[in-house]
């Protein structure tokens, strides 16, 4: 079968020949592959830059895509072989794909939703009627971020970044106000304390990290402000601009700020199958009807060797279609 194909840790995958893959347990299932997102993790497990990376070649890559079952139902699910293949073998957990929802963007919609429905409907437990703050939200799970927080009933959404244009797109989205963080520290901090004063922050996903979040926690933390006994949860789902701050004991003395992670360490396995069962399935829906969108770029897996290290413009997510020749 033709597949992307990892031949050392580290390399570019190549487009070729490789044997198909053959279920060989009770609950695995063959899949004739569609489309595959290709993701930061994707690439760090080719780079050799992952716990999970790669470890016995050659091997066909891809963490999770789009495919079809024998008996001819579309489903996405996460790979126990590779992905970006003609052919692939997945457990007994997967979605299905609604049938007018392309397969380009059932491919590319999960991480996003993952990225951000589980920080801010699990972690932060948003209510209808709050207020959120997404901090570094100019890439594409920052725009399925805005959507789904809309749709779930935030009241204010303000966002965060450094690319204008994709601040820009956000208010598209439904984002209710912008903070342009190639600002000064001083212009930032006047804009969070006004937002503040005049409706409140509830819940700040963060997909930062370093400096920006430091800002916000120092300019939340007292200031004369009045919060009436009210907290604000910071969750952090991401590292972007650091890994680790500075953080006063005053801080979290001064204000009731609760500060939470997100990721597949603070997920619980009941949590994870909410996700596959109820929050994915919804937001595919929703997509279905053109109600949540998302921004990509599609190119064959005959030209993953030259896409692999080609720059993708931000606000956008690379998928891989694959035509099954068998």
């Amino acid at each position: 079968m033709k597949a992307a194909i990892l031949y050392k840790s580290g390399d570019v995958p190549q487009y070729g020949d490789i044997e198909a893959p053959k279920v060989n347990k009770e609950n695995e299932k063959l899949v004739k592959v569609k489309a595959v997102a290709i993701k930061n993790l994707d690439k760090a497990r080719v780079n050799g830059k992952h716990y999970a990376s790669y470890t016995v070649f050659p091997t066909t890559v891809g963490v999770d895509g789009v495919g079809i079952l024998e008996d001819g139902s579309r489903v996405y699910a996460n790979g126990i072989t590779g992905m970006l293949a003609e052919q692939a073998i997945i457990g007994s957990e997967f979605t299905p794909v609604p049938p007018n929802l392309d397969d380009v963007m059932a491919a590319a919609l999960p991480n996003a939703v993952l990225g951000s429905a589980m920080p801010l409907l699990i972690r932060a437990k948003l209510q209808a009627g709050q207020n959120v703050l997404f901090n570094g939200a100019t890439g594409v799970t920052g725009q399925i971020a805005v959507q789904i927080a809309k749709h779930y009933g935030a009241n204010e959404v303000i966002v965060t970044g450094r690319n204008a244009n994709q601040l820009k797109k956000l208010l598209e989205f439904g984002a209710t106000q912008v903070i342009d963080l190639k600002a000064s520290d001083e212009e930032i901090q006047q804009e969070i304390l006004k937002i503040q004063k005049e409706k409140g922050i509830d819940i700040i996903i963060d997909y930062l990290w370093g400096k920006p979040i430091s800002l916000l926690l120092s300019t939340l933390s007292g200031k004369g402000i009045d919060y009436k006994g009210k907290s604000i949860k910071v969750v952090t789902a991401g590292d972007m601009a650091g890994k680790e701050i500075s953080l006063s004991s005053a801080i979290l003395r001064s204000t009731d700020i609760q500060i939470l992670g997100s990721g597949f360490g603070s997920l619980s396995k009941e949590e994870l199958i909410v996700f596959n069962k109820m929050i994915l399935p919804e937001i595919y829906s929703l997509a279905a009807a053109k109600k949540v969108s998302m921004d990509t770029v599609v190119y064959p897996l005959n030209q993953i060797e030259e896409i692999w290290t080609k720059p993708i413009e931000a606000g956008k997510r690379l998928v891989i279609t694959i035509d099954n020749e068998i």
